[in-house]
Parts: C-alpha cells; structure tokens; sequence
C-alpha cells in the first residue's frame, strides 16, 4: 500500500526545492480585496517607466490588461489573484482586469489563455498541479508547452478540513470511522482528479481507507458543500478558508513539518499517514509565443509589486502564502508538477 512513497517524495521534494525560493508569507485573517491602493494613473504609468528604466525591459502596456482567472469570484484563486493585482498596477501602470472564466476543472480559462493573442494583454493563473493533471488525465485542449512562464505567486500547503460542527474532532477520528464504514464518507472536491481530489486521495491512499467523492466546479463550490452538510470532508488550502475560519475545523496538514499559523495541527505523517509536503502553487503565465522582452517586463513588474509593504501586509490579511519565482524557476516548477502528476497522482486511482 506504501509503494508510491519512494516515488512521491522525490516529485515533491523537488517541488519544494523550487518553493525555498518565496519572499515572504501570510497566515492571518481574511481581509477585504476589493480596496485597490490609493493612488493616480500617471503615478502607476511612472512606476512602470521607473520599473522599466531600472529592469530589462522597454515594453510597457498602453491600455489594460486582462488577467483570466479558471474559476469564479470568491473562489480562493479569484481573490488571490485581486490581491495582487491591485498592487502591480503600480507596477504595470496600467489596470489589471480579472477576467472569470470557470468550468472544466479549470479547462475553460486555461483554454482560453492558451488561444489568447500573445501581446502582452492577456496573462493568466494557472492553477497546480491541477492544470497538469488535466493534461495527464486526457481532459484538457492545452498542453504545457501552451505557456510561456512569467512568476509564481503562490504556494499553499493543502489541509484537511470537516465542519465545525463535525463528530470529528481528530483525524485519527475520522480515519477510524471511515475504516469501520468503507464508502461511507463523502468528500467534496473542487473537480474530478483536481488539486483537491489528489489531496483526498492521498490521505485515502496513506490511512487505506474508502470514501466518496463529490466533485464541485471548484473550491468556493465545494467548501459551501462541506459547511452545509452535504459532505464529511474537503481537503482545501489556507487562503481558500481564510474568510471561514470559524465554519471549519482544521484536523491535519500535508507537511513535513507542523505550520506556524496552525501549530496545534498534527501534519498527516505525525499520524503515520502521507509524509511529504502536498498543496498547490498558482502562476502568472503568458500564451505561447510571447516575445521576451513582455515577460521580462511583467517579471520585474510582480516582483516588486509582492516585495511592497502595502501588499505583503493585504495578503498576510487574506491568508495568502506568497513565493514569488521568477520565469526560469517557475518553469521548473511546472515540469516537476508535470511529473508528480504523471508518476505519481495519475497512479493514486489504480493500486
């Protein structure tokens, strides 16, 4: 039953390799993202010259830019994604319009930014490693080399959650029953095989145990389910319960080690379960062919936009975890997350 372990820990392992690069953290309380920094467009278009003349690049955008978002508004993406964007239109100098297109595990969006114009005016997020395991799984019109890569912005460490209502208090609470009534227990996901199934999965897999699955059009979707009733369990990230920390109860972390926002949270391998680091990262990318020059620009642009004071402070509010990477690093973490889901997650429903 342990034998995907060995192949589990070297994936991850090199995808936290990447993630020893993030600038800085968040853990606290939700926080509005709808209040954009005070300040005038041509201060912003003074930043982007500023920015322009002290970077590598010469491009700069002349009207605003679109930023597609794959899930909807309130989802834990969409309001990490506002975050930011906010403070880079300082940087960028221009006004970063997120653009909701959900549906398909993320598929509609990514698709979408796949196909976009490669000028500089539509970037996206993308989601991992939900964007490669819907290649790997047989459900995406894109492929990796779709995208060119501009930063991470992102990492989160997956938990897993059940109501605060919940008979669970404990993990170990919920693995015993779930071992006494096989199938009985229904998770919520935010889509079938998506960053959130894997999550469950793996627990399943490492505690062998059944459960069901209940897949939803993403987490926002899927985490109403859970503080509803509909379901047991979700497995979900920080920022994604940011705004609900009282209608949840946080029963284990997929770490090695326990967080310091949580540290009465045992980390599933204290439990003898999964035992290495598993959660999300979520890019900024751009479509193929992209000259280079508009990479560089929007690189330098969002690396300083999350090294500003005024938004380290918003995102440590809104529970999000930044790790900025600049494009070579964050293309290494989308091939490592290519062959976690290749060598690993696409094994977790066969054994």
């Amino acid at each position: 039953m342990r034998k995907w372990r060995k192949a589990a820990a070297m994936c991850m392992a090199a995808v936290m390799m990447c993630s020893m690069t993030a600038c800085g953290s968040g853990n606290k309380e939700s926080a509005d993202t709808t209040a954009a920094p005070a300040e005038t467009k041509a201060e912003g278009s003074e930043a982007a010259a500023e920015s322009s003349e002290a970077g590598a690049s010469t491009w700069t955008p002349e009207e605003n830019v679109t930023m597609i978002v794959a899930y909807k508004a309130g989802s834990g993406t969409d309001n990490t994604a506002r975050v930011l964007s906010q403070y880079a239109t300082k940087y960028v100098g221009k006004t970063i319009v997120i653009d909701n297109q959900e549906g398909g595990s993320g598929s509609i969006g990514w698709t979408a930014l796949a196909n976009a114009k490669p000028d500089g005016y539509t970037l996206g997020f993308v989601n991992l490693p939900t964007l490669c395991s819907n290649i790997v799984d047989g459900l995406a019109n894109y492929t990796m080399e779709d995208y060119v890569p501009i930063c991470n912005h992102v990492n989160e460490t997956a938990l897993v959650l059940v109501a605060a209502n919940s008979q669970f208090d404990t993990l170990e609470d919920l693995v015993t029953y779930a071992k006494e009534h096989p199938g009985e227990l229904k998770a919520s996901t935010n889509g079938n095989k998506a960053s959130n199934h894997i999550g469950a999965q793996l627990l399943a897999n490492s505690a062998d145990f059944e459960y069901t699955d209940i897949p939803y059009g993403g987490t926002a979707d899927q985490l109403l389910a859970l503080r509803q009733g509909e379901v047991d369990f979700s497995v979900a990230k920080e920022a994604d319960i940011a705004s609900m920390t009282s209608e949840v109860k946080v029963l284990g972390v997929f770490d090695t080690k326990r967080m310091e926002s949580m540290p009465d949270v045992p980390t599933l391998g204290e439990l003898g379960y999964y035992d290495q680091w598993y959660g999300s990262a979520r890019a900024i990318v751009a479509p193929k062919g992209t000259p280079q020059e508009i990479i560089d620009f929007y690189a330098d642009a969002f690396k300083k936009a999350m090294e500003d004071p005024e938004y380290v402070d918003a995102a440590e509010k809104a529970g999000v975890t930044t790790a900025y990477m600049d494009p070579e690093e964050t293309q290494k973490l989308l091939n490592d997350q290519y062959t976690f889901c290749t060598d690993v997650s696409s094994k977790l429903w066969n054994e």
